[in-house]
């Protein structure tokens, strides 16, 4: 099963589709997805272990909620991430666990701005769950 592909027909947002057999999975190959347009994500060693924390009022929130936070973490913490352990996940709430180190500039690759509900989708699927997500960049 793939974990997730790219759309490329857009310019000034990035959009792709991530998958997961459960919702741990879910939320763990979007955050891939997304690190792997912020960050040369095969170079980052997960070296420096950082806990988030997101909440939200539906399952469909808490992926954009969890997508904003890890965005806002390279900001505050000055770090990428290469590896995500989602410990707990409901459809209002998640834990988790994000290594990576200090950010380089040569592992870097393109600045996400925010996660927009463009286009965006989420559902339950034979396989699982999918979700389309883009953001501006």
């Amino acid at each position: 099963m793939e974990k997730y592909k790219f759309f490329d027909e857009i310019t000034s947002d990035v959009m792709f589709e991530a998958y997961g057999s459960d919702l741990k999975a879910l939320f763990a190959n979007a955050a891939e997805a997304m690190f792997t347009i912020i960050c040369k994500l095969d170079k980052v060693e997960p070296r420096e272990e950082r806990k988030v924390e997101v909440t939200a009022d539906s399952v469909e929130d808490l992926m954009i909620n969890w997508l904003q936070a890890l965005i806002a973490k390279v900001d505050i913490d000055e770090m990428f991430f290469s590896k995500f352990r989602i410990t707990d996940i409901s459809e209002t709430s998640l834990t988790a666990f994000v290594y990576g180190e200090p950010i380089a500039p040569e592992k870097g690759e393109t600045l996400v701005k925010a996660v927009t509900y463009h286009q965006y989708k989420f559902k339950k699927t034979k396989d699982g769950y999918m979700c389309r997500v883009s953001f501006d960049i």
